[in-house]
């Protein structure tokens, strides 16, 4: 499926992924031991990585999702624009956001704000990946997949033009292929 063509080259292989989606659902089952938290999964790039955690937890939980955008193609518009809301009430529930990718931290810093206008008892931030020199947020990322530099990145949820989220792994997107 990878580099048939030569448009990607594999930047974290599936078998990295699904380590770290393992270790991931364990420290989130550890946290909310006793509690059933609400996932809210932000669409489309992070239903993939969702549905892996999901699938791993040792704890009961809901799931709700919310759809955000603020990219076109590879480049940030500067707005965050919201195409479908909660349908779950999370007042007074332990909310754990469940996102792709933190690269400006425009998305994460709209949607925290949003969610907290409805009084959760607290809300947890799980990333798959950070670009972390290119952000700086007045909160906590609770936990990151991976850290990586700034390269855009395709793959397992993540697209360029709402392409390629079907790869198994995360790949570097080849200036060819553009």
């Amino acid at each position: 499926m990878i580099n048939q063509d030569k448009k990607f080259k594999e930047f974290i292989s599936k078998e990295n992924i699904a380590k770290r989606v393992k270790e991931i659902a364990i420290e989130i089952s550890e946290k909310f031991q006793g509690d059933i938290p609400v996932f809210v999964s932000v669409l489309n790039g992070a239903f993939i990585f969702t549905a892996d955690i999901l699938r791993e937890l040792d704890i009961d939980c809901e799931i709700d999702f919310i759809k955000i955008s603020s990219y076109e193609g590879m480049d940030s518009t500067g707005k965050v624009k919201m195409s479908k809301n909660l349908s779950i009430d999370i007042k007074n529930r332990r909310v754990i956001i469940i996102e792709d990718i933190i690269d400006s931290g425009l998305s994460i810093k709209f949607l925290y704000k949003y969610l907290k206008k409805y009084k959760p008892k607290d809300v947890t931030i799980v990333t798959l990946l950070a670009k972390m020199s290119n952000f700086k947020l007045n909160f906590y990322i609770d936990i990151i997949g991976f850290e990586i530099s700034s390269e855009f990145v395709v793959g397992y949820g993540l697209d360029f033009n709402q392409k390629f989220r079907n790869l198994n792994s995360i790949c570097k997107l080849q200036s060819s292929s553009r």
